[in-house]
């Protein structure tokens, strides 16, 4: 196995460019002594890293209008993040349902398309209507496919780093799914796949209810429950990847399980959607005691 070193060039330059990109998104636009100041580096190092952005076309030069104040004498020239310059595809997958989503560089929502599937669908019906939902988003969006920077997939259930599902008892057919490998045959950018909990709580961190903070819970309801969690801004993904799968803590004798928690009745709550929690959090909020339990 090779060595990668601290002087290694390669490496180096990745290094540099995604902390670059990383403030100038984080800014409307900013000029290099600016850049230089938020990310430790060196002038010459800055000046290459944005030169080689602007050819890439992630990065372009602002106006001389665009955000700053006129002062005398020769402007600093300013830069920003194009955030036009291509699409980002977020994939949701779920029991009863499939969803896709587009959006900007910068996370700004463009279009979605969501198709109901059958809960005992098998492995490849469910990814047919996955491949349709965004065959019909990119057409109504008038997106080319080949403008794609990356996919992103939630899925329920232990992802390895690989895109392979190693566990997941929600979906027929889904254990040992070799997912990433199967999506990335209809794109050709990065196609990503994570825990679905997981990924809810990095878009939370990122564009939601959790951007002031690095420590985060979010614990995803419905037929599969689970939970992601960040811990100084990364994810805690335990011991096999496993560390939010609550859903799956009855399988080992650790309580009842999420259908008999979350019921009102005396029966087990089925089908445990998202729709039957909402109910209960709306009882909940009612002051239904049986449903207030249930919720605690």
């Amino acid at each position: 196995m090779g060595q990668l070193t601290g002087g290694d060039p390669s490496l180096l330059r990745r290094i540099n460019s995604a902390v670059v990109l990383h403030a100038l998104r984080g800014t409307d636009c900013a000029t290099l002594t600016e850049i230089m100041r938020v990310t430790g580096l060196s002038r010459p190092t800055v000046e290459g890293v944005v030169e080689g952005l602007m050819e890439g076309g992630l990065v372009v030069e602002a106006a001389a209008d665009e955000g700053g104040t006129r002062r005398q004498g020769r402007p600093a020239r300013r830069f920003r993040f194009r955030a036009e310059a291509g699409h980002l595809l977020g994939l949701e997958i779920g029991p009863h349902r499939v969803a896709a989503l587009l959006s900007d560089l910068d996370g700004r929502v463009l279009g979605a398309q969501a198709k109901d599937v059958d809960e005992t669908a098998s492995a490849d019906e469910r990814l047919d209507r996955l491949r349709g939902a965004v065959a019909e988003l990119l057409r109504r969006a008038g997106v080319a496919r080949s403008s794609l920077r990356a996919v992103g997939v939630g899925t329920p259930g232990i992802v390895d780093a690989d895109g392979t599902v190693r566990l997941s008892t929600a979906l027929p057919q889904w254990t040992g799914l070799r997912l990433g490998e199967r999506l990335s045959r209809s794109f050709r950018c990065p196609v990503l796949v994570e825990n679905d909990a997981n990924a809810a709580a990095l878009a939370e961190h990122w564009k939601g209810a959790a951007t002031q903070t690095d420590d985060v819970v979010f614990v995803l309801a419905g037929l599969s429950p689970g939970a992601g969690s960040l811990i100084g801004g990364r994810l805690h993904r335990g011991y096999g990847g496993a560390a939010g799968e609550i859903g799956a803590l009855h399988l080992l004798g650790r309580g009842a399980t999420p259908e008999a928690l979350l019921s009102t009745t005396d029966e087990p709550l089925h089908p445990l959607d998202e729709q039957a929690v909402a109910e209960v959090f709306a009882l909940a909020r009612k002051g239904d005691r049986r449903a207030s339990a249930a919720v605690e």
